[in-house]
């Protein structure tokens, strides 16, 4: 019997009372091989980290939408697909409805890791992208335990980075 990811990580949820979320939107693609190409690089390095999240959860707080802090680098393949990802029309219109999405470069894992350390994770990063999905309300980091899921993005399909992003909201 095959067990997915997705499958796995809500059951997982669902044992330590994590919410399952709003559903998912119909991903377009069925593989990664279908995105347009060339992949975007989403990291400004040049941001000042700090005021693009100050800026990010204000908007969340006032318009009731959590926040979704994508910590990576655009040398990441797996950061590079899933911005690639996030950026089709029904994912992207999903995203834009539940989460106000700040974008941090943390370079080689030496730039910015200020931003996390507020969240509880002072050492090393295990992966990129590394997503904190935050209520703006509480400052609570809501995916405790699992920032690091999608740093693997380019393994999974389409649907399952959805998935994942889909079962953090109300």
């Amino acid at each position: 019997m095959k067990v997915s990811l997705v499958a796995l990580m809500a059951g997982a949820l669902a044992a330590t009372g994590v919410a399952q979320g709003a559903p998912a939107p119909k991903v377009s693609i069925a593989s990664f091989a279908q995105l347009a190409t060339p992949l975007p690089y989403p990291y400004d390095e040049h941001a000042n980290a700090n005021a693009t999240v100050a800026a990010a959860k204000a908007r969340a707080r006032s318009r009731h939408k959590l926040l979704l802090i994508d910590l990576g680098g655009n040398w990441c393949g797996d950061c590079r697909v899933l911005a690639a990802t996030m950026a089709l029309g029904e994912v992207k219109a999903f995203v834009g409805a539940h989460y106000e999405v700040a974008l941090v470069d943390v370079g080689r894992f030496d730039k910015n890791l200020q931003v996390p350390a507020r969240y509880g994770i002072r050492k090393r990063l295990d992966g990129v992208p590394s997503l904190l999905i935050v209520d703006p309300r509480t400052n609570r980091l809501i995916d405790k335990g699992h920032t690091a899921a999608l740093a693997d993005a380019r393994h999974m399909t389409p649907q399952a980075l959805a998935d994942w992003l889909a079962q953090w909201t109300p």
